[in-house]
This record gives structure tokens, C-alpha cells and sequence, in this order.
């Protein structure tokens, strides 16, 4: 099957229309299976970079492409319809860490491209599409919060700077092939602001325009984000974007994330997203919850009308994405709302002014 992007584009808004639509699951976890040892991040091309680099999974595309097809493929027979790029970490910021910032664009466009060829392989067998979300991560550094505690007024980064490290990243991923642009697990509405500013200037520019698909993170039970929105607040921020998908992804897993899946399904009029944790961490840092725990919260969603696409975040495997699939076939999406027209602005608090 050969389809252009702009063909598979409109192909996923008439989708998501008539059915849930279904992400793959946890790449870190399934990369950790293979036991890698340092010599198989480096690679022929960085066997002797001068830091480590053990851990950094999204370098992988470069070292390691036969891997990261492997586990696309294994997302892809568990019966996923969108794959995410291994780019969650491909930022000249986030990279900094392994003196890799030069390589940054390059490790992004190679995750979308390795991304692209899986789906296309197998949409050519199956006949239908199968896309590929830029996955676009929250940085190790945040705008809206110190790195001191002794001065609340200290950043780490400054907004250009950030600003320009997503805007190299979102070229290269549209370059390598991507459908949507996923900006997710976002902890600091402002670093997804300048996601979205990074994004819509370079659509502004040429640049093919790709749906914008944005995931938040509710930290903790008190229903906020690290910097401190609640759900209503941190879409009332981004809905300017007029994104494809809004939703929610990891730090909580099911059972702690519905109430702010179902207030986000409440007041945002376009499509949402959950993937959540397998669960809450254990004392070793392991994910407990069994893909059939994962998949009953998920079908009730999805009964409940809540959700449009379902996937999973940290913890999840193949299997629970294949538990996903199965109970969320044939189930009606959720449809969108059209709320009445008002002021909507926000700071910690939504506030809303009826026209």
C-alpha cells in the first residue's frame, strides 16, 4: 500500500471518527530486555566518545537501528495503529547530557525514518496505514521551575533556547517521515509552549504542516502538573494550538489517572489520549500491573465514552498493548463536544468568562 502523508493524515482524522485508535507502549522497557552493555550504545561510529553514553536509548537509532525496528514490530503485531518515535530524549538540551548535541537532529530524523519504514512494511502487507507520532519530550530542564531552592527566581535554560532546541528537533522529525508531532509527558506547560511556538513557525515557513498531538503529566493526587496547572488550567494554556489530540500519559497509572481523563474529556473539544503507567513503580522501580489490570481500566474508558486513542507509558509491553487492542475493538470513540463559546484563560486555575 502506497499513500502519500497528506493521504495518510486525512486517513487518521477519518479513523479516529469511526473507531479507538491505539500507541504503542513503553520503548524504554522493552529496550532494557535486551541487557545492553555500553559497547552497544557506542557502536563503530562513537566507540570512543569521551562520556558515557549507557542509557541513552534514543542514540539506539544510530547504533542499534536493527533493534529499534525489532520493537516497533513486536508494537505493531500486538495490534498498534500509531508508533512513536525512540526520540523522547533527541534534543540539543536533553542530549547535553552525553556531549551529543550536535546529534541531536540526526538521532531524531533517523527514529522517524526507521518508524516510517515499519509502518509503511506494514501497511504494504495489511493494506491499511499505520502512522508515526514524533515523539517530542518534556527536557531535563524546565522553565517555569528553579534548580535551586534557595532562588525561585533561578532558571536553567531560557525560553529561545528551548525554543530552538524543539524547533530542531520537530524539523528533523518531519523530515524523517512523521505524521503527527506528539509533544508529551509534558511537566511545564511553558516548555510546551515553546514546542508549539517552534512548530507553528515552522509551518508558518513552508514547512508541510503535521497535526499536533500534546500529552500532559499529572504528577501526584493533587491533580496538577509539576508546574502546578490543574487539568482545566493546562488546556485552557495550549488549546491554541487547536492540536489533533490532547491527553494525559505516565507518572500515574490507570486507576489514578481516570478523574483527570474524564475532567480533560469534559472540557476539551477535540480528541483525547491517555497512556498510562502499568501501574505505580514498586520499590525496585518495576512496573507490577498485568496487562489484563491495565486493559479493564482502559475498556471502561472507553465504555464510559472518555477516550478516542489508547496506548501505554512507562511499564507497558507488547502484551499490554495487545490486551489493549483487543478490548477496545469495535468500541465506539469517544465524540467530541462542541462547548459554548467564552473567554478562557489560565494561570495555576482556569478561569472562564461567558460570552
Amino acid at each position: 500500500m502506497t499513500q502519500t502523508r497528506a493521504g495518510r493524515i486525512a486517513a487518521i482524522h477519518a479513523e479516529a471518527k469511526k473507531r479507538i485508535l491505539v500507541l504503542d507502549g513503553s520503548w524504554g522497557v522493552m529496550i532494557q530486555t535486551y541487557k545492553l552493555p555500553d559497547e552497544a550504545y557506542r557502536g563503530n561510529r562513537f566507540a570512543s566518545w569521551p562520556h558515557d553514553v549507557k542509557g541513552n536509548n534514543d542514540l539506539l537509532c544510530l547504533t542499534k537501528p536493527e533493534i529499534i525496528t525489532q520493537i516497533a514490530g513486536l508494537y505493531l503485531d500486538a495490534g498498534a495503529d500509531i508508533i512513536s518515535t525512540n526520540s523522547f530524549t533527541s534534543t540539543r538540551i536533553s542530549q547535553a547530557d552525553y556531549g551529543l548535541e550536535d546529534a541531536a537532529a540526526e538521532i531524531s530524523k533517523a527514529s522517524a525514518a526507521l518508524a516510517r519504514a515499519a509502518c509503511d512494511a506494514r501497511a504494504e502487507k495489511s493494506g491499511r496505514p499505520f502512522w508515526v507520532a514524533g515523539s517530542i519530550g518534556p527536557l531535563n530542564r524546565a522553565l517555569s521551575i528553579s534548580p535551586d531552592v534557595n532562588d525561585p527566581g533561578k532558571r536553567a535554560v531560557t525560553f529561545d533556547e528551548v525554543y530552538q532546541s524543539y524547533r530542531e528537533q520537530a524539523l528533523a522529525l518531519n523530515q524523517g517521515g512523521a505524521d503527527l508531532y506528539m509533544i508529551e509527558t509534558i511537566f511545564d506547560t511553558l516548555n510546551a509552549k515553546a514546542a508549539i511556538k517552534a512548530i507553528l513557525d515552522l509551518q508558518d515557513e513552508g514547512l508541510q504542516p503535521l497535526p499536533i498531538w500534546i500529552s500532559g503529566t499529572i504528577t501526584d493526587r493533587s491533580g496538577r502538573t509539576l508546574s502546578g496547572q490543574t487539568v482545566e488550567a493546562f488546556w485552557n494554556s495550549i488549546r491554541h494550538a487547536k492540536p489533533f489530540a490532547v491527553g494525559l500519559n505516565c507518572a500515574l497509572g490507570a486507576d489514578l489517572m481516570r478523574p483527570y481523563i474524564a475532567e480533560l474529556a469534559r472540557v476539551a473539544d477535540t480528541l483525547i489520549s491517555a497512556h498510562p503507567n502499568a501501574g505505580l513503580p514498586n520499590e525496585f522501580g518495576a512496573y507490577d500491573e498485568t496487562p489484563h489490570q491495565t486493559c479493564a481500566h482502559l475498556h471502561e474508558w472507553a465504555a464510559s465514552g472518555l477516550t478516542n486513542i489508547l496506548g501505554g507509558c512507562c511499564g507497558t509491553t507488547p502484551d499490554h498493548i495487545r490486551h489493549i487492542a483487543e478490548a477496545v475493538k469495535g468500541m465506539k470513540p469517544r465524540s467530541v463536544p462542541e462547548r459554548p463559546r467564552a473567554m478562557r484563560l489560565s494561570g495555576l486555575e482556569p478561569f472562564e468568562l461567558a460570552a
